[in-house]
């Protein structure tokens, strides 16, 4: 039913607990949203009600001296159900109310009666019921496992009149049924409707359950979307703050640091806006780095095999001091991450600070790894972040290196004389494999089949907002 279903799924993005602890995921839901939930649910109610079951109605009535009527209707059948008005609204501090007005139901089918015994006449009707009303409010809370439930409250519904229009017979029939029908349709529709729209909320469960409250983003991480506090409903929006963290698959250890305190702004053109502070992508770099996924081996053959036209190889001749201890040894390069990558977010502008140790080895005749030297590798690194599907991406692009000689098992050396090598085994290898794996990106909070439309990025001080409009594919 009202399939405003994922309008109220941000209202309670999880977590039966609030920690009161700072977002550092938020979103906030406009009016342009939940209007367009509305049309959503007002289509799908509006077919719900269509089931509506009348059942045939029967009775007698003495409407002359002495003369008893017995009648019946029979096969009624829903032609059109309307709702030509509807609304919903936020109620500050609650939730979401659904009201629908001047609902129109146009039925057909079947009379007949029986008089003196003998007499016998039938024919077909019209029915035509006008000016119904529903309200109800829409409640939700978490169930058992810390998604999302709902369930509707506090439902009334009341019919204004009902017309019928009869088709063969004699014109006095009309007064024998108009008030029993007003009166029995009345009552028979009044007591069906209230329970078909408590149904259909609850037909949204499944559909809530879709959630992906704590997404798997990849064999290592996955990506928690529960909330920090309750909800602030407003006239305007419904804002919400959520975790927005990464953890180590089935190991939730905390990061040595906390989001810091932000606010998305006050923009109303889109549907829904989302704004994902550098805490939580730093806390990726943490859960990466403590997995151990920040390193990478190079060796001559990852180099020189693919990338003919560089000049680079991985020798101990391109050293002389090296040359010296290991003649026409080949090399291997162990470039690995020593703490956690840093993201700085800026008005229209991402960088990120990467402390890292490259580890040289000489590779024996038999295979064994001599350790050569150990340098500091200090990079600062461009980003590109962009929204693909429900998912956001990137790419790096290296800006500078800074290096210094940690140990070296070799003797002294000058250390400029890496730069190049370095650098190229940076540009050609390293930035190009954790390329490929940031374009595969990590999950938005999504519901079922959401997509997201005419979505646009924005690079703000401490965080990025999200600003989207949203289709859900049937």
């Amino acid at each position: 039913m009202v399939t405003l279903w994922w309008v109220l799924t941000l209202l309670t993005f999880l977590s039966s607990e609030a920690s009161g602890a700072n977002a550092g995921v938020k979103v906030k839901l406009t009016v342009k949203g939940l209007e367009y939930g509305h049309q959503i649910g007002i289509a799908t109610l509006q077919e719900k009600l269509k089931s509506i079951k009348i059942p045939d109605m029967s009775g007698s009535e003495t409407i002359f001296p002495f003369c008893k009527v017995s009648y019946s209707l029979t096969g009624l059948q829903i032609l059109n159900l309307g709702l030509p008005k509807s609304q919903v609204r936020l109620v500050p501090g609650t939730g979401v109310s659904l009201s629908i007005s001047d609902a129109f139901i146009n039925l057909h089918g079947n009379w007949r009666v029986k008089y003196l015994r003998i007499i016998q006449d039938s024919g077909s009707f019209d029915l035509a019921v006008s000016g119904l009303t529903i309200s109800t409010t829409i409640n939700v809370k978490s169930d058992g496992t810390g998604r999302p439930m709902v369930s509707g409250v506090n439902c009334q519904a009341a019919v204004g009149s009902a017309k019928i229009r009869f088709h063969g017979g004699s014109s006095w029939l009309y007064n024998l049924f108009s008030k029993f029908v007003d009166q029995a349709l009345r009552s028979t529709l009044q007591k069906q409707i209230c329970p078909l729209v408590d149904e259909a909320i609850d037909e949204m469960n499944p559909r809530l359950k879709t959630l992906n409250v704590l997404a798997q983003v990849d064999k290592y991480a996955e990506i928690e979307y529960s909330m920090v506090e309750s909800p602030v409903v407003s006239n305007s929006n419904i804002d919400l703050s959520l975790k927005g963290e990464f953890y180590n698959i089935g190991q939730h250890k905390e990061p040595p640091f906390s989001p810091n305190p932000f606010s998305l702004p006050p923009q109303d053109s889109n549907m829904l806006y989302i704004g994902l502070s550098a805490f939580t992508i730093n806390s990726a770099g943490f859960v990466y780095n403590s997995a151990g996924a920040l390193s990478l081996y190079i060796t001559d053959d990852m180099v020189s095999t693919k990338h003919w036209s560089i000049p680079l190889t991985l020798r101990s001749r391109s050293l002389c001091q090296i040359a010296k201890q290991y003649p026409g040894l080949m090399m291997k390069l162990l470039v690995k991450t020593v703490k956690e990558p840093t993201i700085t977010f800026e008005p229209d502008n991402v960088t990120l600070q990467v402390q890292s140790a490259v580890t040289a080895y000489a590779i024996q005749p038999n295979s064994t790894l001599s350790p050569l030297f150990v340098l500091n590798l200090n990079a600062s690194v461009s980003a590109k972040i962009y929204v693909e599907g429900v998912k956001v991406a990137g790419t790096l692009t290296l800006n500078k290196i800074d290096m210094a000689l940690a140990k070296s098992y070799v003797g002294p050396f000058e250390v400029k004389s890496l730069n190049n090598i370095i650098l190229m085994v940076l540009k050609i290898m390293v930035i190009p494999k954790v390329n490929a794996r940031l374009e595969e990106g990590f999950p938005l909070p999504a519901i079922g089949k959401m997509n997201l439309v005419n979505t646009q990025l924005q690079i703000l001080k401490g965080y990025m907002l999200i600003g989207t409009d949203v289709q859900f594919t049937p």
